[in-house]
Order: C-alpha cells, then structure tokens, then sequence
C-alpha cells in the first residue's frame, strides 16, 4: 500500500506546517502508521499502538524508533481532518489510475446506502456537547417490504442512530468509484443525486464511460432516471415501487383494447377471440426513437393463437418511454438482461460487507460526520491502494484482499 498511495501532495503540505516545529514523531512516520493501523485491522487506536509496540519491523516500516503517544494521534487527525479534500483527491487519483489499469472500469456501476451505527450518546440540548456525545448523528429508519410464498406481505423496519455511507462502485471489479457520508436521516434518494450531480461537475469522465447503473427501490425517482438517461446516456437498471393506490394488477396500455400491463413494465396481450392473456415478447430498445419494442409472442414463439387474424397487435407495438418513465426504461424490466444488470447491485452490498468486517465499521468509536467522513476515505483508500498494488505485482486475483 505504501509503494502505490499517491500521498506525496498531502504529506507535503502537512510538513509545511510543521515546518520548524518538534519532529519527535514525523509526519509521514505517524500517516504510515495510522495506514498499518487500516491495513492490519486495528479498530482503535490503543490497539494499534499496542502492536506497535510489540512489533519492531512494523515500527521501522513506517518510520518510527518509539510508538507515539495516543495524543500525537489525536492532533494528527485534527490536522488531517483540515485536508480532507486532499484525502479526497487521493481517491480520485486512485479510481483515474484503475481505469487505466482496468478493462470496462467503471462501465458497470451500482449505487446504495450504508447505515452506520454510533455507539456514542446524541446531543442534549439541554446540556453543553462533550467528547462523550456525537453531536452530528441523528435518527434514520428504512423499511423493507415483500410477500411470502402464501401471498401474505411482511414488513420490517430498520432503525438506527449514527450515519448513512453512500457509494457508487464498479460492479465488476468491486471497487469504489464515489462515496459520501451524511447523518442517518438523508434519503438515499438525495444522497444520490448530490453524487451524480459531484460527478457531473467535478469527475464527468466515470458518468462519460459507465453504461449501467444499478441499485434497489430507494433510487426509484423519475427524476433520478430521466437524468441517468437524457444526461448521461447511462441506462439505469433500478428497482421500482408500486405506487398504483387502486389496487389495479394491470391497466391498459396506450389505448391499446387488448394490451395491458402491470406496474413493473410486463406488457400482456389478449386473444380476441379466447380472451387468453399472453406476455409480449421483447423487441429490444430503440435508442433514436427512444421507444420500447414489444412482439407479438403467438408469432415469436410459434403459438396457436385463434384470434391472430384479427389482433390489433399482431405486428408488435412501440412504447415511448414517455408513456411513464419509471415504468419503461431503455432496458425493458420485463427483460433477461435487466435481471442480470440488476443482479450486479449486489457487487454494493459486498464492499459494504468488507467495510463492516476488515474496516472494523461495524464496532466502531469513530464520532462526529468529519470524523466519519475521514475514516470512510481512508478505508476507500485502502481498498483502491491494494487493488492497484496487486495488479501491478502480476497478482490481479487478489486485489481485493486486504492481507494476504
């Protein structure tokens, strides 16, 4: 991680500081160490000093002859905590460098939200803020919804007092693109559009190469799919609600008699002559005309179908996306390739998993947004450090192993 970190700009700026001040403990030896602490899986800082203390060829690997004081760690983050967007820039080069490295980095991406719980008190108003509350944290709760195999629904409700990771990664690769922290309370909905919107201003180049963006119901917006689409050229392959209040299973499509379909986009025909319900086959995207093409399925498949003669349909239809953005997208819901685009997401859920279990997020004494903030980067850090490494060393199969 050490030969591969492109740190050089903020360790630079941070000896600056220093300039003619103490260097009992110097400035790349306790960055170093606050790295090994990362890498090797030390939730705190007392146990990373504890192993340093132990281990003599560790200490002389960042660059220290003593273990430093828990204060030198405490001040350092305060410093570090002053340079975030160097932190931040150090990402960003990290993700260039994998598109580089990596073929179709960054053409598949998935995007979802991480609670974060905090284990320290929330403020009270009535008392002044103390080292023992997070005074940024506050309350966010999420609801999951599904029907079991009897038809019955079950609904669950997650609640939690800390912090929300929002991360856009590249769904092949498992590698963080972008990321952002915000208190528990944020929608993923607004988080993810502040991303796309950071990505528009500051990187365009990922949202210029990505063709496919995946992620679950919290990103159903019509607002969010038509800017993937109309701004972006990225086809978004997102989850969708049912927000049809009347009970309906399916509605007539276009003014079409005998065509119908539901609220996840499958479109049904019915037989003029039996009353038979089909669903249509697909007939693919049609990019210029921004239209969905939908068959005929007696004439796709080879069915019997009595009233085909006289079927308004017989020849397929064309459905503008127009008709409801959420619904119709330029990869039909109904399709083959939306379920296995969708089936990527879960490429998010699994660098979340390694946040929890390596990065020690899941018991965690981090407090403060900042703070979080800063952790989250270098445990991005870390990840996108040891990827490149391993790549370079001829060892692409491990590049997302943290140790070996």
């Amino acid at each position: 991680m050490l030969d591969y970190l492109p740190d050089e700009a903020l360790m630079k700026t941070l000896e600056k500081e220093r300039y003619k001040g103490r260097n009992d403990y110097p400035v790349r030896a306790v960055w170093n160490s606050m790295l090994a602490g990362v890498v090797f899986e030390h939730t705190t800082i007392e146990s990373l000093r504890r192993e340093l203390s132990r281990n003599g060829q560790l200490r002389a690997l960042c660059g220290l002859h003593n273990v430093p004081p828990a204060y030198v760690y405490t001040r350092f983050l305060k410093k570090l905590l002053a340079h975030e967007s160097k932190v931040e820039a150090i990402f960003e080069t990290m993700v260039e460098q994998l598109s580089d490295l990596l073929p179709d980095f960054g053409k598949s991406l998935a995007i979802d939200g991480k609670a974060v719980e905090s284990f320290a008190k929330g403020k009270n108003k009535h008392e002044d803020p103390d080292g023992r509350r997070d005074t940024d944290a506050d309350f966010g709760k999420k609801a999951y919804k599904g029907k079991h195999k009897d038809g019955t629904i079950w609904t669950k409700v997650v609640k939690w007092f800390g912090y929300q990771i929002h991360l856009i990664v590249d769904a092949a690769y498992e590698l963080p693109v972008a990321y952002s922290v915000t208190k528990a309370s944020v929608p993923d909905i607004n988080a993810g559009h502040d991303m796309i919107k950071d990505l528009t201003k500051e990187r365009p180049w990922i949202l210029e190469q990505a063709e496919t963006l995946a992620g679950d119901r919290g990103y159903d917006d019509t607002k969010m799919l038509e800017r993937l689409w109309d701004d972006h050229r990225i086809k978004p392959v997102i989850d969708i609600r049912n927000m049809w209040k009347d009970g309906d299973e399916t509605r007539q499509l276009m003014d079409i008699e005998n065509v119908t379909h539901d609220y996840k986009g499958t479109v049904y025909c019915h037989c003029p002559a039996t009353g038979k319900e089909r669903e249509m086959a697909n007939g693919g995207f049609e990019k210029d005309r921004k239209n969905l093409k939908k068959r005929c399925p007696a004439k796709q498949y080879g069915i019997t179908c009595e009233g085909q003669a006289e079927c308004p349909v017989a020849q397929g239809i064309r459905i503008p996306l127009k008709k409801d953005r959420r619904i119709f997208t330029p990869i039909d819901r109904a399709s083959y390739t939306w379920k296995k685009e969708y089936a990527k997401r879960t490429a998010v859920e699994r660098v979340n998993s390694r946040l929890d279990v390596s990065f020690g997020f899941e018991q965690h004494t981090t407090r403060g947004q900042k703070k979080m903030k800063m952790k989250t980067g270098l445990a991005l850090c870390t990840m996108l450090a040891m990827a490149i490494g391993h790549n370079q060393e001829g060892r692409p199969e491990k590049m997302r192993s943290l140790v070996s």
